[in-house]
Protein backbone atom coordinates (compact mmCIF):
# COMPACT_ATOMS: atom_id res chain seq x y z
CA UNK A 1 0.00 0.00 0.00
CA UNK A 2 1.36 3.04 -1.09
CA UNK A 3 -1.51 5.54 0.44
CA UNK A 4 -1.29 4.93 4.12
CA UNK A 5 -0.14 8.33 4.66
CA UNK A 6 -3.69 9.62 3.11
CA UNK A 7 -5.55 7.23 4.91
CA UNK A 8 -3.75 7.86 8.85
CA UNK A 9 -4.48 11.85 7.91
CA UNK A 10 -8.14 11.33 6.76
CA UNK A 11 -8.00 9.37 10.30
CA UNK A 12 -6.51 11.89 12.21
CA UNK A 13 -8.85 14.53 10.31
CA UNK A 14 -11.91 12.12 11.98
CA UNK A 15 -10.42 11.75 15.48
CA UNK A 16 -10.82 15.44 15.54
CA UNK A 17 -14.27 15.65 14.02
CA UNK A 18 -15.32 12.98 16.27
CA UNK A 19 -13.82 14.91 19.49
CA UNK A 20 -15.56 17.68 18.52
CA UNK A 21 -19.01 16.16 18.28
CA UNK A 22 -20.76 16.07 22.02
CA UNK A 23 -21.89 12.44 22.56
CA UNK A 24 -21.87 11.61 26.48
CA UNK A 25 -23.61 8.45 26.87
CA UNK A 26 -27.52 8.53 26.14
CA UNK A 27 -27.07 11.65 24.02
CA UNK A 28 -25.12 10.19 21.17
CA UNK A 29 -27.58 11.22 18.32
CA UNK A 30 -24.77 14.13 17.10
CA UNK A 31 -22.07 11.35 16.77
CA UNK A 32 -24.11 8.32 15.60
CA UNK A 33 -25.71 11.24 12.86
CA UNK A 34 -22.08 11.54 11.27
CA UNK A 35 -20.80 8.13 11.60
CA UNK A 36 -24.28 7.58 9.12
CA UNK A 37 -23.36 9.94 6.60
CA UNK A 38 -19.31 9.50 6.63
CA UNK A 39 -19.87 6.18 5.85
CA UNK A 40 -23.10 6.47 3.62
CA UNK A 41 -20.49 8.80 1.58
CA UNK A 42 -18.12 6.34 1.58
CA UNK A 43 -20.73 3.91 -0.38
CA UNK A 44 -21.49 1.89 2.08
CA UNK A 45 -25.07 1.03 3.74
CA UNK A 46 -24.56 1.55 7.56
CA UNK A 47 -27.33 1.09 9.77
CA UNK A 48 -28.42 2.41 13.51
CA UNK A 49 -29.33 -0.74 16.06
CA UNK A 50 -32.21 -0.52 18.33
CA UNK A 51 -29.98 1.11 20.92
CA UNK A 52 -27.91 3.66 18.56
CA UNK A 53 -25.14 1.76 17.88
CA UNK A 54 -23.83 2.24 14.11
CA UNK A 55 -23.60 -1.08 12.16
CA UNK A 56 -21.88 -1.91 8.39
CA UNK A 57 -20.72 -4.41 6.92
CA UNK A 58 -17.36 -4.14 5.17
CA UNK A 59 -17.84 -7.03 2.75
CA UNK A 60 -16.22 -10.69 2.74
CA UNK A 61 -18.07 -14.10 3.02
CA UNK A 62 -17.83 -16.84 5.61
CA UNK A 63 -17.16 -16.05 9.15
CA UNK A 64 -17.72 -13.01 10.81
CA UNK A 65 -15.16 -10.27 12.10
CA UNK A 66 -16.28 -7.28 14.42
CA UNK A 67 -14.40 -4.55 14.69
CA UNK A 68 -16.06 -2.06 17.17
CA UNK A 69 -15.16 1.06 19.10
CA UNK A 70 -17.37 3.21 20.91
CA UNK A 71 -18.18 6.71 20.27
CA UNK A 72 -19.89 7.20 23.84
CA UNK A 73 -17.90 9.32 26.10
CA UNK A 74 -17.61 10.65 29.24
CA UNK A 75 -20.14 13.35 30.62
CA UNK A 76 -22.52 14.27 33.54
CA UNK A 77 -26.28 15.45 33.51
CA UNK A 78 -27.95 17.70 35.91
CA UNK A 79 -29.07 15.93 38.94
CA UNK A 80 -30.81 19.44 40.27
CA UNK A 81 -31.40 22.89 40.15
CA UNK A 82 -29.63 25.05 43.26
CA UNK A 83 -31.68 28.09 44.88
CA UNK A 84 -28.63 29.75 43.94
CA UNK A 85 -29.07 29.50 39.77
CA UNK A 86 -26.33 26.97 40.07
CA UNK A 87 -26.37 22.85 38.53
CA UNK A 88 -25.28 20.23 40.74
CA UNK A 89 -24.30 16.95 38.23
CA UNK A 90 -24.22 13.53 38.26
CA UNK A 91 -21.66 11.89 36.38
CA UNK A 92 -22.02 9.74 33.63
CA UNK A 93 -18.95 7.35 33.67
CA UNK A 94 -15.96 6.83 35.82
CA UNK A 95 -13.64 9.74 36.49
CA UNK A 96 -13.04 11.76 39.59
CA UNK A 97 -14.15 14.93 40.10
CA UNK A 98 -10.60 17.13 39.52
CA UNK A 99 -10.69 15.99 36.23
CA UNK A 100 -13.09 18.33 35.09
CA UNK A 101 -12.64 21.25 37.55
CA UNK A 102 -12.49 24.61 35.77
CA UNK A 103 -13.30 22.55 32.73
CA UNK A 104 -16.05 24.76 29.91
CA UNK A 105 -19.11 22.80 28.66
CA UNK A 106 -22.43 22.73 27.34
CA UNK A 107 -26.21 21.82 28.52
CA UNK A 108 -28.05 20.22 26.25
CA UNK A 109 -32.01 20.46 26.90
CA UNK A 110 -34.47 18.01 25.85
CA UNK A 111 -36.24 20.97 23.74
CA UNK A 112 -32.33 20.86 21.91
CA UNK A 113 -31.18 24.48 23.41
CA UNK A 114 -27.60 24.69 24.21
CA UNK A 115 -25.92 26.66 27.04
CA UNK A 116 -22.39 27.27 27.40
CA UNK A 117 -21.05 26.91 31.53
CA UNK A 118 -18.44 26.66 33.51
CA UNK A 119 -17.21 23.56 35.91
CA UNK A 120 -16.36 25.79 39.36
CA UNK A 121 -15.82 24.51 42.96
CA UNK A 122 -18.84 25.91 45.08
CA UNK A 123 -15.96 28.17 46.99
CA UNK A 124 -13.78 28.43 44.21
CA UNK A 125 -11.70 31.98 44.75
CA UNK A 126 -8.66 31.33 46.18
CA UNK A 127 -9.04 35.43 47.38
CA UNK A 128 -11.99 34.07 49.67
CA UNK A 129 -11.71 30.83 50.50
CA UNK A 130 -8.71 29.18 52.39
CA UNK A 131 -9.64 25.87 51.63
CA UNK A 132 -9.65 26.03 48.08
CA UNK A 133 -6.29 22.89 48.24
CA UNK A 134 -8.40 21.21 50.45
CA UNK A 135 -11.45 20.87 49.56
CA UNK A 136 -12.88 17.32 48.64
CA UNK A 137 -13.79 17.31 45.29
CA UNK A 138 -17.26 15.52 44.56
CA UNK A 139 -20.81 15.99 43.26
CA UNK A 140 -21.60 18.11 46.52
CA UNK A 141 -18.36 20.98 45.93
CA UNK A 142 -18.21 20.79 42.13
CA UNK A 143 -20.94 22.96 40.34
CA UNK A 144 -21.91 23.89 37.21
CA UNK A 145 -22.06 27.64 36.60
CA UNK A 146 -24.38 28.98 33.73
CA UNK A 147 -23.48 31.39 31.39
CA UNK A 148 -26.24 33.54 32.09
CA UNK A 149 -28.02 36.37 34.40
CA UNK A 150 -29.49 33.90 36.92
CA UNK A 151 -29.55 33.66 40.34
CA UNK A 152 -32.25 31.71 41.45
CA UNK A 153 -33.84 28.10 40.57
CA UNK A 154 -37.09 29.76 39.05
CA UNK A 155 -34.95 31.75 36.61
CA UNK A 156 -32.68 28.68 35.65
CA UNK A 157 -36.34 27.11 34.88
CA UNK A 158 -36.85 29.90 32.94
CA UNK A 159 -34.23 28.94 30.65
CA UNK A 160 -35.67 25.48 29.68
CA UNK A 161 -33.17 23.70 32.00
CA UNK A 162 -34.18 20.96 33.61
CA UNK A 163 -33.56 17.59 35.94
CA UNK A 164 -31.52 15.01 33.18
CA UNK A 165 -30.37 17.46 30.84
CA UNK A 166 -26.77 16.13 29.56
CA UNK A 167 -23.62 17.88 30.04
CA UNK A 168 -21.01 17.96 27.83
CA UNK A 169 -17.42 19.01 28.35
CA UNK A 170 -15.26 20.60 26.19
CA UNK A 171 -12.68 18.68 24.49
CA UNK A 172 -9.96 20.86 23.98
CA UNK A 173 -8.48 19.22 20.55
CA UNK A 174 -5.12 20.14 19.53
CA UNK A 175 -3.42 18.95 16.92
CA UNK A 176 0.94 19.70 17.19
CA UNK A 177 2.88 19.90 14.66
CA UNK A 178 5.25 17.10 16.37
CA UNK A 179 2.31 14.54 15.78
CA UNK A 180 0.58 14.83 19.05
CA UNK A 181 -3.09 14.69 19.84
CA UNK A 182 -4.23 16.31 22.73
CA UNK A 183 -8.15 15.95 23.40
CA UNK A 184 -10.90 14.69 25.76
CA UNK A 185 -12.77 11.79 24.46
CA UNK A 186 -9.69 10.00 22.75
CA UNK A 187 -11.44 7.21 24.67
CA UNK A 188 -12.24 5.96 21.93
CA UNK A 189 -12.84 8.43 19.29
CA UNK A 190 -8.99 7.99 18.04
CA UNK A 191 -10.29 4.65 17.63
CA UNK A 192 -13.47 5.26 15.72
CA UNK A 193 -11.34 7.30 13.56
CA UNK A 194 -9.23 4.60 12.31
CA UNK A 195 -11.80 2.21 11.58
CA UNK A 196 -13.59 4.57 9.75
CA UNK A 197 -9.97 5.06 7.89
CA UNK A 198 -10.00 1.26 7.31
CA UNK A 199 -13.65 1.10 5.50
CA UNK A 200 -12.37 4.13 3.69
CA UNK A 201 -9.23 2.34 2.24
CA UNK A 202 -11.21 -1.26 1.49
CA UNK A 203 -13.39 0.79 -0.85
CA UNK A 204 -11.46 3.33 -2.47
CA UNK A 205 -9.11 0.61 -2.99
CA UNK A 206 -11.31 -1.98 -3.97
CA UNK A 207 -9.71 -4.27 -1.58
CA UNK A 208 -11.03 -7.81 -1.48
CA UNK A 209 -11.55 -9.68 2.01
CA UNK A 210 -10.93 -13.24 3.00
CA UNK A 211 -13.94 -13.21 5.47
CA UNK A 212 -16.79 -11.37 6.48
CA UNK A 213 -15.95 -8.16 8.17
CA UNK A 214 -18.55 -6.03 10.03
CA UNK A 215 -17.59 -2.22 11.72
CA UNK A 216 -19.61 -1.81 14.95
CA UNK A 217 -19.74 1.81 16.98
CA UNK A 218 -21.42 1.62 20.03
CA UNK A 219 -23.11 3.84 22.07
CA UNK A 220 -22.92 2.92 25.84
CA UNK A 221 -19.58 1.41 26.04
CA UNK A 222 -19.01 4.12 29.48
CA UNK A 223 -21.79 2.66 31.29
CA UNK A 224 -20.72 -1.15 30.55
CA UNK A 225 -23.45 -2.71 28.30
CA UNK A 226 -22.34 -0.62 24.69
CA UNK A 227 -21.52 -4.79 22.76
CA UNK A 228 -24.35 -6.44 24.58
CA UNK A 229 -26.45 -6.22 21.63
CA UNK A 230 -26.65 -4.99 17.93
CA UNK A 231 -23.84 -7.66 17.29
CA UNK A 232 -24.57 -9.34 14.06
CA UNK A 233 -25.69 -13.01 14.62
CA UNK A 234 -23.18 -15.04 11.92
CA UNK A 235 -19.72 -13.65 13.67
CA UNK A 236 -17.52 -16.02 15.40
CA UNK A 237 -14.70 -13.50 16.51
CA UNK A 238 -14.98 -9.31 17.74
CA UNK A 239 -12.31 -7.51 18.57
CA UNK A 240 -12.71 -4.27 20.65
CA UNK A 241 -10.36 -1.63 19.31
CA UNK A 242 -9.88 0.38 22.20
CA UNK A 243 -7.41 2.95 23.80
CA UNK A 244 -4.09 1.40 25.64
CA UNK A 245 -3.61 2.60 28.98
CA UNK A 246 -0.75 4.12 29.83
CA UNK A 247 1.18 4.49 33.15
CA UNK A 248 3.60 2.69 35.51
CA UNK A 249 3.81 -1.06 35.29
CA UNK A 250 3.01 -1.05 31.88
CA UNK A 251 5.20 -0.95 28.54
CA UNK A 252 2.63 1.07 26.63
CA UNK A 253 2.74 4.84 25.43
CA UNK A 254 1.24 7.01 23.42
CA UNK A 255 3.31 6.02 20.01
CA UNK A 256 2.72 2.02 20.21
CA UNK A 257 -0.18 0.17 19.45
CA UNK A 258 -1.69 -1.85 22.77
CA UNK A 259 -2.33 -5.45 22.67
CA UNK A 260 -4.14 -5.97 26.15
CA UNK A 261 -4.04 -9.72 27.47
CA UNK A 262 -5.81 -9.39 30.48
CA UNK A 263 -8.41 -6.58 31.88
CA UNK A 264 -10.87 -6.64 34.65
CA UNK A 265 -12.84 -8.76 33.17
CA UNK A 266 -10.16 -11.98 32.56
CA UNK A 267 -8.04 -12.42 29.95
CA UNK A 268 -8.72 -12.39 26.45
CA UNK A 269 -8.99 -15.31 23.79
CA UNK A 270 -5.33 -17.02 23.62
CA UNK A 271 -5.37 -17.69 20.08
CA UNK A 272 -6.72 -13.86 18.90
CA UNK A 273 -4.03 -12.40 21.41
CA UNK A 274 -1.42 -14.77 20.48
CA UNK A 275 -2.04 -13.94 16.37
CA UNK A 276 -2.03 -10.72 17.32
CA UNK A 277 1.28 -10.37 18.72
CA UNK A 278 2.59 -12.41 16.74
CA UNK A 279 1.77 -9.70 13.56
CA UNK A 280 2.87 -7.15 15.48
CA UNK A 281 6.55 -8.79 15.21
CA UNK A 282 6.35 -9.68 11.88
CA UNK A 283 5.49 -6.70 10.82
CA UNK A 284 8.04 -4.36 13.15
CA UNK A 285 5.47 -2.56 14.71
CA UNK A 286 5.63 -0.74 17.40
CA UNK A 287 3.55 -2.23 20.16
CA UNK A 288 2.95 -3.59 23.76
CA UNK A 289 1.37 -6.37 25.11
CA UNK A 290 -0.07 -4.85 28.97
CA UNK A 291 -2.27 -5.84 31.54
CA UNK A 292 -5.21 -3.53 32.70
CA UNK A 293 -6.87 -4.10 35.98
CA UNK A 294 -8.88 -1.23 35.77
CA UNK A 295 -10.20 -2.04 32.73
CA UNK A 296 -13.22 -3.37 30.58
CA UNK A 297 -14.15 -3.44 26.53
CA UNK A 298 -17.22 -3.61 24.89
CA UNK A 299 -16.43 -7.47 23.85
CA UNK A 300 -16.75 -8.40 27.28
CA UNK A 301 -20.08 -7.29 27.42
CA UNK A 302 -20.91 -9.09 24.20
CA UNK A 303 -19.77 -12.09 26.07
CA UNK A 304 -22.09 -11.45 28.90
CA UNK A 305 -24.67 -11.14 26.82
CA UNK A 306 -24.32 -15.16 25.21
CA UNK A 307 -22.43 -14.63 22.21
CA UNK A 308 -20.09 -17.74 21.52
CA UNK A 309 -17.35 -15.87 20.04
CA UNK A 310 -13.45 -15.49 20.21
CA UNK A 311 -12.78 -12.01 21.43
CA UNK A 312 -9.59 -9.76 21.64
CA UNK A 313 -8.83 -5.52 22.89
CA UNK A 314 -6.05 -3.36 21.32
CA UNK A 315 -6.12 -0.18 20.51
CA UNK A 316 -3.63 3.31 20.39
CA UNK A 317 -1.41 4.11 23.48
CA UNK A 318 -3.48 7.42 25.40
CA UNK A 319 -2.22 8.89 28.09
CA UNK A 320 -4.24 10.31 30.83
CA UNK A 321 -7.20 8.25 30.73
CA UNK A 322 -10.66 10.04 31.49
CA UNK A 323 -8.81 12.71 31.99
CA UNK A 324 -7.13 15.52 28.97
CA UNK A 325 -5.83 12.22 27.02
CA UNK A 326 -2.98 12.37 24.72
CA UNK A 327 -2.31 10.02 21.74
CA UNK A 328 0.41 10.23 18.86
CA UNK A 329 -0.11 9.76 15.50
CA UNK A 330 2.63 6.78 15.29
CA UNK A 331 0.33 5.11 18.00
CA UNK A 332 -2.63 5.38 15.23
CA UNK A 333 -0.39 4.31 12.16
CA UNK A 334 0.75 1.46 14.49
CA UNK A 335 -3.17 0.42 15.20
CA UNK A 336 -4.32 1.03 11.64
CA UNK A 337 -1.24 -1.20 10.27
CA UNK A 338 -2.05 -3.66 12.83
CA UNK A 339 -5.90 -4.36 12.36
CA UNK A 340 -5.02 -4.14 8.31
CA UNK A 341 -2.63 -7.11 8.75
CA UNK A 342 -5.24 -9.12 10.98
CA UNK A 343 -8.08 -9.28 8.15
CA UNK A 344 -5.30 -9.82 5.20
CA UNK A 345 -5.45 -6.80 3.57
CA UNK A 346 -1.89 -6.97 2.52
CA UNK A 347 -1.26 -10.63 1.77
Amino acid sequence: MNNVKKYIDYSIAQIVNLCTTPSPTGFTRKAEKYLIEELSRMGYQPMSTTKGSVLVELGGQGDGLVLAAHIDTLGAMVRSIKSNGRLRLTKIGGFPENNIEGENCIIHTRKDKEYSATIQLTNASVHVYSDVGELKRDDSTVEVVIDEKVASKEEVMELGIRVGDFISFDPRTIVTERGYIKSRHLDDKASAGILLALAKMIKEENIPLNRKIYLLFTTYEEVGHGGAAGVPQDITEMISVDMGAVGDDLETDEHKVSICAKDSGGPYDYDVTTRLIDIAQEQKLNYAVDIYPRYGSDVEATLSAGFDIKHGLLGPGVYASHGYERTHREGIENTFALLVNYIHLLG
